[in-house]
């Protein structure tokens, strides 16, 4: 392969394919699961809306709105103006699946209180994401269409830009695993704790979480081959100088 042509190689087309298909499946079972969990309601007859305030209130965060949004799976903490964002289904069900969720994303609220390390970490790492996929959109295009008008050395400097911009994007994906964990170990913790679910509803509301997570592992392990990829692309052209 002439990497200076940036052909599309078959190592990245099965990755991103490989990637695609385990993603669609986790996709699918999650959203599966979450229908199936939201059918029994909680025996507490809460909603998500109820079970987040609670949550808030018990770890001492009065600054914190919780707020309905439209869409599907759109829950997510917001800590520029600290609201939990909850989908209609989460903020009004009153089952397993809306309980799993709402202490979630409750549980990055509890995290940003905290001062979490790795939240912090993320959150100062998402302006640097910005800037490298406007980067790597501008590349892109030089590689697509002006590939052949570059000098070697070029190619080898510009390569080396992608690769950096993308070890961003590699290093975000990672970096976000152990938050979305333990924002899910806190809530499972609480909810159990406060005897907000049965044992049978921990249950459902734990494997929900699970596969939620799964999302951010495919995503992570994606881009990180990906990643790899690119490393190796660049490893080899350099080589041949």
């Amino acid at each position: 392969m002439n990497i200076y042509g940036m052909h599309f190689h078959p190592v990245l087309l099965v990755i991103t394919v490989t990637v695609m298909i385990v993603s669609f499946l986790v996709s699918r079972t999650l959203k599966s699961r979450f229908k199936k969990y939201s059918l029994t309601p909680l025996m507490s007859g809460l909603s998500g809306k109820e079970i987040a305030e609670m949550m808030l209130k018990d770890h001492g965060i009065y600054d914190v709105k919780v707020i309905s949004v439209a869409g599907e799976l759109s829950d997510h903490y917001n800590p520029a103006n600290k609201t939990v964002n909850l989908s209609d289904a989460v903020y009004h069900g009153r089952n397993a699946a809306a309980a799993a969720v709402a202490s979630h994303e409750c549980g990055h609220a509890v995290q940003h209180a905290t001062a979490y390390s790795m939240l912090q970490f993320r959150t100062t790492l998402v302006p640097i994401q910005n800037i490298s996929a406007q980067i790597l959109n501008v590349l892109m295009f030089a590689f697509i269409f002006g590939g052949a008008f570059f000098m070697r050395g070029s190619m080898n400097s510009l390569l080396l830009i992608y690769l950096a911009c993308y070890g961003v994007f590699a290093l975000f994906s990672l970096v976000t695993l152990p938050v979305e964990f333990d924002a899910s170990a806190r809530a499972l913790a609480w909810i159990s704790n406060k005897n907000i679910v049965t044992r049978q509803e921990y249950e459902n509301s734990k494997d929900a979480l699970k596969w939620a997570a799964l999302t951010y592992v495919v995503a992570a392990l994606g881009t990180l081959a990906t990643f790899l990829y690119y490393l190796s692309m660049f490893m080899g052209g350099s080589s041949d100088d």
